[in-house]
C-alpha cells in the first residue's frame, strides 16, 4: 500500500472540492433553515458526495470502455476541465463552470438544496467525478480502490464537519481569507490539471513526447 498516493488523492479531493470555498455558498443556500435544518442539509449533502464519488470510482472504468474512451484521452478532457475550474477559482469566484444563472434561480426556491445544487454539481462535480475517474483508473486494484473509498469517507466526514461550523468559519475568515483559501486551492487543482493533461498527451503520444 503506497500511503504517499492515498495522501496525494486526499488533498487532490481537498483541491477540487475546496469545501471552505464552498461555505459561503452554503450559508447562502440554508439561510431559510433552523440550525438544525441546516445540519441535516450538511449531512445529506456530505453524504451524497461520498456516494457519487464511490459510485464514479467503482465504475468510471467500465464507462469509459463502454464508450470507447481511453483513458489517455479522458486524462486530456478531465485535465482540461479540472484547469479550467481551477482559472475561474484563481479570481476567487467558484465561476459558472460548476453552476450556471439558472441553477442559481432554481435554488432559490428549492425547499431541499442537499443534494441539487449543493452535492451535484457544486461539490460533485465534472472537475471532482473526473479526478476520481482518472486515479481509479491509474491506481486499479481492490486494495488501491478500498483504500481510496475510505478516503473518500474520510474527506466526506472531514467536510461535514467544517459545513456544521460554517457560520463560524465564515465569520472568522470573512471573504478576503476565504478568497485567498480559494484561491490556493485554485493554484494547487490548477496544477493537478496540468500533470492530468500532461499524462494523458504523453499517453497519446508516445513518440512525440518521448
Amino acid at each position: 500500500m503506497d500511503f504517499g498516493l492515498y495522501v496525494k488523492f486526499f488533498f487532490g479531493l481537498v483541491a477540487v472540492i475546496n469545501p471552505v470555498g464552498l461555505l459561503p455558498v452554503f450559508i447562502s443556500l440554508t439561510s431559510h433553515q433552523t440550525p438544525l435544518e441546516r445540519d441535516h442539509t450538511a449531512k445529506v449533502a456530505n453524504f451524497s458526495v461520498v456516494i457519487i464519488l464511490l459510485c464514479t470510482m467503482m465504475a468510471g472504468q467500465y464507462i469509459l470502455n463502454l464508450f470507447s474512451i481511453s483513458l489517455s484521452a479522458f486524462r486530456i478532457a478531465g485535465g482540461t476541465l479540472i484547469a479550467l475550474i481551477a482559472m475561474s477559482m484563481l479570481q476567487g469566484k467558484l465561476g459558472e463552470v460548476k453552476r450556471n444563472k439558472e441553477e442559481d434561480r432554481e435554488a432559490s426556491v428549492m425547499e431541499s438544496v442537499a443534494v441539487v445544487p449543493l452535492a451535484l454539481p457544486l461539490m460533485a462535480g465534472p472537475g471532482a467525478i473526473s479526478s476520481v475517474i482518472v486515479f481509479a483508473a491509474e491506481h486499479g486494484g481492490w486494495i488501491n480502490l478500498t483504500a481510496m473509498s475510505i478516503v473518500v469517507v474520510i474527506f466526506g466526514g472531514l467536510s461535514y464537519g467544517l459545513f456544521r461550523i460554517a457560520p463560524l468559519i465564515n465569520r472568522w475568515l470573512g471573504t478576503t481569507g476565504i478568497n485567498v483559501i480559494t484561491r490556493l486551492m485554485g493554484l494547487l487543482m490548477l496544477s493537478i490539471g496540468i500533470e492530468v493533461m500532461a499524462a494523458g498527451i504523453k499517453g497519446l503520444f508516445p513518440t512525440l513526447v518521448g
